[in-house]
């Protein structure tokens, strides 16, 4: 029989798990993984018991282009706009499919928006694509408080799609920043404090003045007439994820 703790449940579950890995990847996504949502509480979502009846979250990857990212060097380019909306847009579409196949699986799931402010004071949405993502184990926190991955850096965009289905859930990554100050050194704004996060995950506050990055991605925004509100430089700038020249 199929119930939660029965070694025939689990191995179902992990079939799951698979199938779903392999149909995300199919449909365009680059990295997923679960997270316990156990691991989110405390993190701030709207509404505040959004996560309540979810026991997993299922983040999922899509790695931006290199030739792309490669020309934001000291603030975004037309281009990095496009294709940032772009691939928000095939993130949304690997989340409403997704989402339909967990409930053809026997489940419920809740897709959410890969980018949707909620406030242009707080710059805050439905809740943490990186706090998911971190939780996921598709990497760890970076002190510019983006998700850093092994595979990619900071070099993707990410959505959520909240599932009742108790699918085995991946484990967190350590935090491999070290004592690298790229993302610190780089920002337009200088927002970034450089604050370390080997022992906990820094706050927005603790880490980033985001008074100062604000203000910095209203002034793209109107000077370069980018939308929507976009930086990108902490992403070109990180290690991880750069392709090696020669």
């Amino acid at each position: 029989m199929l119930f939660p703790g029965n070694s025939t449940y689990e191995r179902h579950m992990q079939n799951v798990k698979n199938d779903m890995t392999e149909r995300a990847r199919e449909w365009g996504a680059d990295l997923i993984g679960v997270a316990d949502t156990q691991r989110l509480a405390g993190i701030g979502t709207r509404p505040a018991d959004l996560l309540d009846g979810w026991p997993r979250a299922v983040c999922v990857a899509v790695r931006l282009a290199d030739g792309i990212v490669d020309q934001v060097t000291h603030g975004p380019t037309a281009l990095y706009s496009q294709h940032y909306i772009r691939v928000n847009a095939v993130l949304d579409d690997i989340a409403t499919r997704l989402a339909a196949w967990l409930q053809s699986r026997g489940g419920s799931a809740l897709p959410l928006p890969a980018s949707q402010i909620l406030c242009e004071e707080t710059f805050v949405s439905y809740l943490s694509h990186k706090a998911v993502g971190i939780a996921a184990g598709l990497g760890w926190q970076g002190k510019s408080l983006l998700l850093v991955t092994p595979e990619h850096g900071p070099r993707v965009r990410l959505v959520t799609v909240l599932t009742d289905l108790k699918i085995p859930p991946d484990k967190p990554l350590r935090n491999r920043c070290g004592t690298c100050t790229a993302c610190t050194d780089a920002c337009p704004a200088g927002a970034i404090r450089g604050v370390g996060t080997d022992s906990h995950f820094a706050t927005r506050r603790e880490a980033v003045d985001l008074d100062a990055c604000v203000a910095q991605l209203r002034r793209f925004s109107e000077e370069a007439h980018i939308a929507p509100y976009l930086c990108g430089v902490c992403v070109s700038s990180c290690p991880w994820g750069k392709r090696k020249k020669g």
